[in-house]
């Protein structure tokens, strides 16, 4: 098992920490912003920045660990630079989770305390399941998703890439939502999600579109 890369250092970064010492990682160090350099989160110190990427690519492998909160973009960014320059990721469960063994897990995904993968569902690249998350059998999460704190996702669901489920929220069985969405904190979606946009409620309704 290669040493951990952290690429973020901010409030998440201190989750995923926990989540990897639990799983039995060694953590190499964290790469953050320049001015942050030198300085330790946790026990952990900041090493570099994401220009040292190449450095590490032999040596360890490569989780992101900056949050997702209405945006993905900088994850996304860091992870297609980390494929760039040839390093590879690892996926992380922590010790409290259970992923089915007939679930799948993609590359960079971090399955956080208490979260729960069952029996045939999908879960693609560089995902965040935070804790006490839920994906049901059968579902489907896309590439570059947040699944937040306590989300319910029923069985048979849907999320397509890059999207944000806020703490709380519950998918009723077999919906499908679209790629890019936002669903806040609480919702209930009890329909599928077919046009890109801010959604909150219960029902979960669009409040802002694209």
């Amino acid at each position: 098992m290669k040493p951990l890369i952290l690429i973020g250092g901010g409030g998440h970064c201190k989750s995923v920490i926990d989540v990897a010492e639990s799983a039995g990682y060694r953590i190499a160090g964290i790469l953050d912003r320049p001015e942050e350099f030198g300085k330790k989160i946790l026990n952990y110190e900041v090493i570099g920045n994401d220009g040292d990427i190449p450095k590490y690519v032999r040596s360890a492998e490569f989780i992101i660990s900056v949050g997702y909160i209405r945006n993905p973009d900088l994850r996304i960014r860091l992870y297609d630079l980390v494929k760039q320059q040839g390093g590879q990721f690892s996926t992380l469960i922590a010790s409290t989770a259970y992923v089915s063994q007939y679930a799948s897990l993609d590359e960079g995904t971090v399955v956080m305390h208490h979260a729960f993968v069952n029996a045939e569902a999908t879960v693609g690249k560089n995902v965040i399941l935070n804790t006490f998350s839920n994906i049901e059998h059968g579902s489907i999460v896309g590439d570059q998703c947040h699944i937040s704190t306590g989300v319910m996702v029923n069985g048979d669901c849907k999320v397509g890439n890059n999207c944000f489920i806020g703490s709380g929220t519950v998918l009723y069985n077999g919906v499908t939502i679209t790629d890019g969405v936002i669903v806040s904190a609480g919702s209930v979606v009890r329909r599928s999600i077919s046009i890109k946009g801010v959604y909150s409620g219960n029902p979960a309704g669009l409040k802002i579109r694209g």
